[in-house]
């Protein structure tokens, strides 16, 4: 009976399964942390709250990355823009919501006349909404459908992505576009009528990032064990002979491909709040190769490989970049040079490699 339970936790349902519950604790533990005074040994402070939030969000990301990558063989190094995309539509709600009827402080300093018609509504959170789905998802559907029916791929494919991305870096940098410039948009102060800085606000984003990866990884877990995720994995192994057995994947590549930039985007939309600012940094090639970087680490076609992969390289991240921030990209590329050579399978490769050593050990 133990070894049936055993087995069943070490194999993926097992992960997915300890993976939910973690998430659930992640949304509870928050609530009520709100009814711990500060100062008390178990209350976690605002920032500790958003630093998780924002690993959450990459973690989101990670997820999007491991389904055209991990299940289907695309890699992306443009996923940057989507989830660059996605936080401009939250940051344009945001900049509105501190005066509904003027216009943004960017736009005054610049000597704006008037609103430009991209930014006409904004003002409304539902259709702040729409629009975090809609311009990602066009862009990547518009873009994926002519990369794909062209039969673009491999290192072609993931280098006309990272020249989207910087191409689109390059456009918001501009201060005449209506984005502001390499500033972006900063100093938000309300979202719905609540102050954006108070604790329940950061609660209450918080949790709703931990749901929100919760559903993409139930999502992602949906897809991948239908029959969608098997031609998607039969497309990664042998496209020809996915296309000699009488399947086009054209519409299944597209799909998975647009779906992983609406959710890159719903991730980049609830990073904006909970980090305060956005600027066509978050756009950076490099950042996307980070992307990438995140699910190599953790496992590519695992699921839970890349969230641990983005928590992992995030949370170095965080302590590099405060103590030794000029040695943070060296220490990233050794990183990827060793997961390359030693990791090929990831983290969650190598656990389940030692899981099978000591099994057979056990044997033995």
């Amino acid at each position: 009976m133990n070894k049936s339970l055993v087995s069943r936790l070490s194999g993926q349902k097992g992960w997915m399964l300890l993976s939910g519950f973690a998430l659930i604790a992640l949304v509870i533990v928050p609530i009520f942390n709100l009814s711990i005074p500060e100062g008390h040994p178990l209350h976690l402070s605002t920032y500790w709250v958003s630093l998780f939030g924002k690993i959450m969000c990459y973690a989101i990301v990670a997820l999007a990355m491991d389904l055209v990558w991990g299940y289907t063989g695309i890699l992306s190094l443009g996923h940057g823009v989507f989830f660059a995309l996605g936080g401009y539509a939250m940051g344009m709600y945001l900049m509105r919501a501190i005066d509904p009827d003027g216009l943004p402080a960017f736009m005054v300093f610049l000597d704006w006349q008037s609103l430009p018609w991209f930014w006409q509504g904004t003002e409304h959170f539902l259709y702040a909404l729409l629009l975090i789905v809609l311009a990602p998802g066009l862009l990547a559907f518009v873009f994926g459908f002519f990369a794909f029916r062209s039969r673009i791929k491999g290192v072609y494919f993931s280098i006309i992505t990272q020249a989207m991305t910087l191409a689109a870096m390059l456009l918001f940098f501009r201060n005449e576009t209506g984005f502001g410039g390499n500033n972006g948009f900063t100093g938000f102060t309300s979202i719905l009528g609540h102050s954006i800085t108070a604790p329940g606000t950061r609660v209450t984003l918080f949790a709703l990032t931990a749901l929100a990866l919760i559903g993409a990884l139930l999502l992602g877990r949906y897809i991948v064990t239908s029959k969608l995720g098997r031609v998607l994995m039969a497309i990664r192994d042998a496209e020809s002979r996915v296309m000699f057995s009488g399947y086009n994947p054209l519409p299944y590549k597209l799909f998975i491909w647009t779906l992983s930039a609406v959710i890159c985007a719903i991730a980049g939309a609830l990073f904006v709040p909970q980090v305060g600012i956005i600027n066509p940094g978050e756009m950076s090639p490099a950042n996307s190769i980070e992307i990438a970087i995140w699910v190599a680490v953790g496992g590519r076609g695992t699921l839970v490989g890349p969230l641990i992969g983005a928590g992992l390289i995030s949370g170095v991240k965080s302590w590099f970049t405060v103590s030794f921030p000029e040695y943070w990209l060296y220490v990233l590329g050794l990183i990827f040079i060793l997961v390359t050579l030693y990791l090929p399978r990831g983290v969650v490769g190598l656990a389940e490699h030692l899981q099978k050593r000591t099994k057979t050990e056990a044997k033995a």
